[in-house]
């Protein structure tokens, strides 16, 4: 198991707590330091079965700065600006040893990735 964490993002250290509440062994990744590349980025979108403008924060400045509201689904460019400016992916994601992801942004959500 692994998660996709920003230990500044209050929804990330709950997400955190509740694997480490349950007993959960997981590697932690500070996605903001170890960015993945683009054809990680893809897979796990897949595993999400997402779209990366459905996993993008679009009120993060660099969003308004790139004019994203505006931008057609296109998803090699959405991937790329993700890639790129890594503060744009939601978090905490949750990648399973079962091979499933989930954007565990809720309660629900953490214990969706760990049933």
């Amino acid at each position: 198991m692994e998660i996709w964490h920003n230990p500044r993002c209050s929804k990330s250290r709950a997400a955190k707590q509740a694997l480490d509440g349950a007993g959960r062994e997981y590697t932690e990744r500070s996605y903001l330091d170890q960015p993945p590349p683009a054809v990680e980025l893809d897979a796990v979108l897949d595993r999400l079965g997402k779209q990366p403008w459905e996993i993008t924060r679009m009120n993060e400045p660099v969003a308004r700065e790139l004019g994203m509201a505006t931008w057609e689904h296109d998803r090699e460019r959405w991937i790329a600006a993700l890639v790129a400016h890594p503060v744009l992916i939601q978090r905490p994601i949750v990648l399973t040893d079962d091979g499933r992801a989930v954007l565990a942004r809720t309660p629900e959500e953490v214990e969706e990735a760990l049933g």
